[in-house]
């Protein structure tokens, strides 16, 4: 299986659209918040990417929830099994892309996830506990955790339910993968990437996403919930809510995207210091020509 990978405003999807028409392929997301409906703008799901050449690349694990729910990977790995032995079932060359590090792991290593039951007991004594001493709970659980669990205390919460749980089972997260794959890494520098991703918040803050915040809201979503999903819908929401100006929200929002896209590249070493191979193809090449490069990697490997 080809798997495309990169952090945030480095062109994932244009790419694997692209490899999915020349190899008869169809793309499965790796993106823990382009599964919800009506979440487009913010959560980058560049649909008119999947137009090959007028012809429309099959996309799966895309708008398969609605806001406002929890979906977790424990699902995710549940969906994707189920779709990635029915488009190779049809012949089909499955294309995984995607910048949600542990999504992708727990394809990739096979972790053995379980099914996580609420424990009523353990989240009312957590409730009653302050973010401080939650994160220093957290931290003392040796079950790797998102680092986004940090910012948002609901969060904070369910990881420490899920990481309990899978202490209490010792659970093991180095289940050799059932396939295999070829991983292909798009790279800028650090300063071209912060330049993409500054463009690309200007443009999508013009082009309605702001509006698309305001819609969710509208149809009944809490500003606790937007707030849940992070980065653009946190800070749009608090813009919208009137707890901080629109100066205010872009350089927050822009800072937290550079930051988000300095962890993903963080958690794609650490899958390369963990044995890994990613083959990381320069981003400033045209569209063409990386697709080119990544037939050739296949045709080698």
């Amino acid at each position: 299986m080809i798997t495309i990978l990169g952090p945030t405003a480095s062109g994932k999807t244009a790419l694997a659209a692209c490899l999915a028409y020349d190899l008869d392929g169809e793309v499965i997301s790796a993106d823990s918040r382009q599964v919800y409906r009506g979440m487009d703008i913010g959560t980058g799901k560049d649909l008119n990417d999947y137009l090959v050449k007028g012809k429309r690349v099959p996309v799966h694990l895309v708008d398969i929830v609605d806001p406002g729910y929890e979906y977790n990977v424990f699902e995710y790995q549940q969906d994707f099994r189920k779709v990635y032995a029915e488009v190779s079932g049809r012949g089909k060359t499955p294309i995984l892309c995607g910048g949600s590090g542990m999504y992708l792991e727990a394809i990739l290593k096979g972790y053995d996830l379980k099914k996580i039951e609420s424990n009523s007991t353990l989240k009312e004594d957590l409730i009653q506990k302050t973010d401080e001493e939650l994160k220093e709970i957290l931290h003392t659980l040796r079950t790797t955790h998102n680092t986004t669990d940090l910012i948002d205390r609901k969060r904070i919460i369910k990881a420490i339910e899920i990481a309990t749980i899978s202490d209490s089972k010792e659970k093991d997260q180095s289940v050799v993968p059932a396939f295999k794959a070829i991983l292909i890494g798009i790279l800028f520098e650090r300063e071209t990437l912060r330049n993409r991703i500054t463009e690309r918040l200007n443009k999508r803050l013009q082009n309605g996403m702001i509006e698309e915040v305001k819609a969710l809201l509208d149809k009944g979503l809490t500003a606790g919930q937007l707030k849940f999903y992070g980065l653009e819908y946190r800070y749009i929401t608090q813009f919208l809510e009137k707890e901080v100006d629109y100066d205010s929200m872009f350089r927050l929002l822009n800072t937290a995207i550079h930051q988000f896209a300095k962890r993903q590249m963080t958690w794609f070493r650490k899958m390369e210091r963990n044995g890994f191979t990613i083959h990381w193809i320069d981003g400033t090449l045209d569209l063409e020509k990386k697709t080119e490069l990544v037939k050739a990697l296949m045709d080698h490997s």
